[in-house]
């Protein structure tokens, strides 16, 4: 297992190397150093002589892959690419391009994340999967139909419909929570119910049926007829057995999920006023500041590949045929 997990980390190294080597192909494509320079420095009366300073400063004066002006390795070694992809696999993010600490930016703001992440996910996790077992227990009654109907309607329904319906009722209609904002501890609550909820609601369609046809493969194994032949009743079967025996796929989707929960929801962090990971990242890319978007980028690709290393340690450890 040890020598397993070791060759999935060297594993990572290449494809986090591609992802920085797209990151940067897409930022710099979209943007140029000049433009980046006005962006920070505000406006239309910039001299060049003010972006060249700026450029020097953030280190944004390189040429981006290769040096044509260096010899021998260093045609490669003193390039922005090589500057801040070491950085970045020793996990030294830097400061952004308007001089504020990036990391500390990231432990600050990873906690309203999860505040709203991780209540998410444990509802949509626990209401996705009883609510899919009630219509595998009624399959193919109209208790089955309408909630397959109900599912494909919520599937349909773009998301940004289900922020702002539950903003104009629940916050400007009936005034039961703030429209936006957050705030810690106790105080908290009111801000992040809401997102919450949508979040949830949102997510519900797919969640369902991605659970039902889990439940639905279980359903005609043989240990099923087996269980019903000694008597059992259906919602024993259900509930019981495959229940126990559908965990296995979706631990797979449970773990990978887990460790890029800090990242936050971008769309929701942003439309509540949230100051999390999300809205950060979303922050980033309208000022063009490069430094943080390539740390976000990076971060949770690392975060994800955990997240897929763990999903197989977890098949290893509940399922015993994997291991043999």
């Amino acid at each position: 297992m040890g020598a397993y997990i070791l060759r999935r980390i060297l594993y990572a190294v290449p494809i986090l190397a591609g992802i920085n080597i797209i990151t940067f192909l897409l930022f710099f494509t979209v943007n140029s150093p000049d433009d980046m320079a006005r962006a920070q420095l505000g406006g239309k009366r910039v001299t060049p002589q003010m972006i060249a300073a700026w450029k020097a400063e953030h280190g944004y004066d390189k040429p981006l892959f290769y040096n044509e002006k260096e010899k021998g390795v260093r045609h490669l070694t003193e390039t922005l690419f090589f500057d801040e992809s070491v950085k970045l696999f020793r996990f030294d993010f830097g400061k952004s391009d308007a001089g504020r600490d990036i990391a500390h930016e990231i432990r600050e703001r990873m906690w309203p994340s999860l505040a709203i992440a991780v209540p998410t996910f444990l509802i949509a996790l626990a209401s996705n999967i009883v609510l899919a077992l009630i219509a595998v227990l009624f399959r193919q009654t109209r208790v089955e139909k309408a909630m397959m109907i109900a599912t494909v309607a919520m599937m349909s329904v773009s998301a940004l419909f289900y922020i702002i319906f539950a903003q104009v009722i629940f916050a400007k209609m009936w005034h039961w929570v703030p429209i936006s904002g957050y705030a810690e501890g106790a105080q908290g609550f009111k801000f992040v119910v809401l997102p919450v909820l949508v979040g949830v609601v949102s997510g519900m369609g797919a969640g369902i049926r991605w659970y039902r046809s889990i439940f639905l493969e279980q359903i005609n194994q043989e240990y099923v007829r087996t269980a019903r032949a000694k008597g059992l009743s259906e919602r024993t079967v259900l509930f019981r057995h495959v229940l126990q025996n559908g965990m296995l796929p979706i631990l797979t989707g449970v773990v990978v999920v887990i460790p890029t929960l800090f990242m936050g929801s971008l769309i929701l962090e942003s439309f509540f006023g949230i100051p999390g990971l999300g809205s950060y990242t979303i922050d980033a890319i309208r000022a063009q500041d490069f430094g943080i978007v390539k740390a976000m980028v990076f971060l949770g690709s690392v975060l994800y590949i955990v997240g897929l290393i763990a999903t197989d340690i977890s098949y290893a450890i509940f399922d015993p045929r994997v291991r043999l």
